[in-house]
């Protein structure tokens, strides 16, 4: 398994809409081996595939506890079928926005329909953190990072520090 580069803002790849994924095939799969990987070494809980530069609607999840057996999930063309009318709050960050977190409020429950990486219709119902990570990730396929769901004057201090970060990265 491959470590893949982690595009991170400000980016305009971020921005672009995902397309569905079409072919299940030992490609597909040795690519999200690769997302796992890369999720996992970065350290997150969460990766999409547009995060790597490929604008296909597949992700890769794990919300295990520290210290627990890894529990990671492969989903592809995810569709929230249901979500509760209660929300959640949670501290979000981002692999793609390094170091920068905010508070975000999403349902608290949802129900997704997906496949998995074999192409097996799946559905699962999901709460809590697992909940926040696959609305977080599915964001991502519409070009919606976090930061899209607070103010603007807090979405403006992230975008600057990550851009002052690129350019220090840049000349040092």
């Amino acid at each position: 398994m491959a470590i893949l580069p982690i595009i991170t803002a400000p980016d305009p790849r971020l921005k672009i809409r995902s397309e569905p994924v079409e072919q299940f095939d030992d490609e597909l799969r040795a690519f999200m081996d690769d997302m796992l990987a890369t999720m996992y070494d970065a350290p997150g809980v969460g990766l999409s595939a547009i995060q790597v530069g490929v604008a296909k609607r597949a992700m890769v999840v794990d919300c295990a506890e520290d210290g627990a057996a890894a529990e990671p999930l492969y989903l592809v063309n995810p569709e929230i079928v249901e979500s509760s009318e209660d929300l959640r709050s949670y501290e979000e960050g981002c692999l793609s926005l390094p170091e920068q977190y905010a508070e975000v409020e999403r349902p608290a429950v949802i129900r997704v329909r997906y496949r998995d990486q074999f192409g097996a219709e799946q559905e699962l119902q999901a709460e809590g953190l697992l909940s926040t990570c696959i609305q977080h990730e599915m964001d991502h396929f519409d070009g919606v990072l976090f930061v899209d769901h607070i103010s603007a004057l807090k979405r403006n201090m992230i975008l600057r520090r990550l851009k002052k970060a690129k350019k220090l990265q840049a000349t040092g």
